[in-house]
C-alpha cells in the first residue's frame, strides 16, 4: 500500500503521515486546504484498513472498537509514545519490514532490558537514551530487540511474529493498540517469564513513567487485558536456556525485585546443601532476603569473603551449587546439624498406556497427588482421582511448560523423563 497516496486522519502516527500534516495544516492556515478537509471523511476508512494490516489481519471493525486505554496499574499512568525515528532521532523509514532482521538472542534481549531498568531510565517520548532509542514504551522494546530505530506499537509488528499465550517465552513482547488514541493510549512490554505455574501472572519489563520498571503483573495487562497480542522478533538467532539447565543464567537473574524460574531454582539448590534455615516458607521465584542470607552462607562455607561473599551468586556460586562441589552450609551455632534426608528415587514410570481419556487407575491418582505437591494442581476442581481427565492434562502440560517445553514435549501426557522430573 502506498502511503503517500493517503491524506491521513489525526490519529496516524507514522513519521510521513506527520509531515504531510503539518504541510496540510499549513495549507488550510493560508486558505488552500479546503479540498483536503473535505476529502478527510472520505480516506479516513482508507487509513484504518491501512492500519489494520499492521496488525497482522485484524481488520478495521476491531480496530474501530479498541477502547481507550484506563491503566490501572500501581504506577497508573498513561504511556503516550513518538513516532518512528532513528537512533538519537534521526529520520527514518516508517515501516522496514522487507528488510532482513538483526540476529540476537533471548538472552540479549534481556540483557539490553535489565539496562534501563537498573539505570531507572526516566520515560519521555521525545528524548533519546545514550544507546540512541527513544525513551518511551515502543523505544523500549525496540532497543531490547536491537532494531537500530525506534518504531511505535504500530510497527514494531512489522519486525516480528504473532503468537499465542501458551508460546510465550522471555524476550516476546505483548502490544496494544488502541486507534481511538494511537499515541497516549497504546501500550507494549516485555514479557519476562511466569510468575506461578497457572500462567495468570508474568515478570514484565516496561518503559512507563517515572521510568523502566519490573514487576509482576497480571495477564495480559493491568487494563485492557483482552487487547494485548503477543509476539516474537523475527530475529531472534538461539532459544532461552531452560531454568534448570547448568548453563549460568547471568547476574541480572538475581537481585531485588527480581522474579522468574532462576531464583526458584537457586532456593532449592542452596536448600539442599544446608541452607533450609534461611527460608521460613519454601524457595519461590522471588528474590528475597533468604535467598540472600542462604548465598552468603554458602560462599562464606567455601572460605571467600569480601565481594566474593557478598549474597549473589556469580559463575562460581551457581557452578558449585549445580555440580555440587564445596562444602555444604554448616548449621548455626549450638544447632546440631541435622542428618541428611534419604535418597529418594522416582518410583518407575508404569507406562504411557496408564495415562489418557477413558484410563482409570491409582497411576492417575497418584501423578496428580505429585503434581499437587510440586505446584502444579491449579486445574482441579476437586481433590484428584482415578479417572483420567482434562484437569490432569493440562496441570501435566502446565508442568512440563515450566522445564521450557513446548510443542509435542508439553502436551500434558507423562512419559518417562516427565515422570522422573515430577518425582524428583
Amino acid at each position: 500500500m502506498e502511503f503517500s497516496e493517503v491524506e491521513p486522519d489525526e490519529a496516524c502516527v507514522c513519521g510521513g503521515c506527520s509531515a504531510r500534516r503539518r504541510a496540510r495544516h499549513l495549507a488550510v492556515r493560508s486558505g488552500h486546504g479546503a479540498s483536503a478537509q473535505a476529502r478527510g471523511a472520505r480516506r479516513a476508512a482508507v487509513l484504518l484498513a491501512a492500519v489494520g494490516s499492521v496488525l497482522g489481519g485484524g481488520g478495521v471493525a476491531s480496530i474501530a472498537s479498541a477502547a481507550p486505554r484506563t491503566d490501572s496499574s500501581p504506577l497508573a499512568a498513561d504511556s503516550p509514545q513518538g513516532e518512528v525515528a532513528g537512533l538519537f532521532g534521526e529520520p527514518v523509514e516508517a515501516r522496514r519490514s522487507l528488510a532482513p532482521q538483526a540476529a540476537t538472542s533471548r538472552a540479549e534481549i534481556l540483557r539490553r532490558a535489565q539496562g534501563w531498568v537498573d539505570q531507572k531510565v526516566p520515560y519521555s517520548m521525545t528524548k533519546y537514551w545514550s544507546d540512541g532509542y527513544r525513551q518511551d514504551c515502543s523505544g523500549f522494546v525496540s532497543m531490547a530487540w536491537g532494531l537500530g530505530s525506534s518504531q511505535t506499537t504500530w510497527t514494531l509488528p512489522d519486525f516480528a511474529d504473532r503468537i499465542s499465550k501458551d508460546d510465550l517465552q522471555p524476550g516476546d513482547a505483548l502490544i496494544y493498540n488502541n486507534a481511538k488514541d494511537p499515541q497516549g493510549g497504546s501500550h507494549t512490554v516485555l514479557f519476562g517469564g511466569w510468575v506461578d505455574a497457572a500462567h495468570t501472572k508474568y515478570t514484565a519489563l516496561e518503559q512507563t513513567r517515572p521510568g523502566t520498571t519490573e514487576r509482576s503483573t497480571p495477564y495480559a495487562y493491568w487494563s485492557n487485558s483482552g487487547k494485548y497480542v503477543p509476539y516474537r522478533y523475527k530475529g531472534l538467532s538461539q532459544p532461552m536456556p531452560a531454568p534448570d539447565g547448568d548453563a549460568f543464567p547471568g547476574a541480572d537473574r538475581f537481585g531485588p525485585g527480581k522474579v522468574n524460574d532462576y531464583v526458584t531454582r537457586l532456593g532449592k539448590l542452596l536448600v539442599e546443601r544446608g541452607g533450609g534455615r534461611f527460608y521460613r516458607e519454601g524457595p519461590s521465584p522471588d528474590w528475597g532476603e533468604a535467598d540472600r542470607k542462604a548465598t552468603e552462607a554458602f560462599q562464606l562455607a567455601q572460605g571467600w569473603r569480601g565481594a566474593e561473599a557478598d549474597g549473589y551468586p556469580g559463575k562460581d556460586t551457581w557452578d558449585f551449587l549445580v555440580h555440587h562441589k564445596g562444602k555444604d552450609i554448616p548449621p548455626a551455632a549450638g544447632v546440631p546439624s541435622p542428618p541428611p534426608p534419604p535418597p529418594q528415587s522416582a518410583p518407575p514410570f508404569p507406562g504411557a498406556d496408564k495415562f489418557g481419556p477413558g484410563k482409570v487407575n491409582d497411576y492417575v491418582t497418584q501423578l496428580g497427588r505429585q503434581l499437587v505437591q510440586k505446584g502444579f494442581g491449579s486445574f482441579y476442581q476437586e481433590g484428584p482421582s482415578a479417572d483420567w481427565g482434562e484437569a490432569d492434562r493440562r496441570n501435566v502440560e502446565a508442568f512440563q511448560r515450566a522445564q521450557g517445553w513446548s510443542g509435542s514435549e508439553a502436551d500434558g501426557y507423562p512419559g518417562p523423563h516427565t515422570w522422573r522430573l515430577l518425582f524428583s
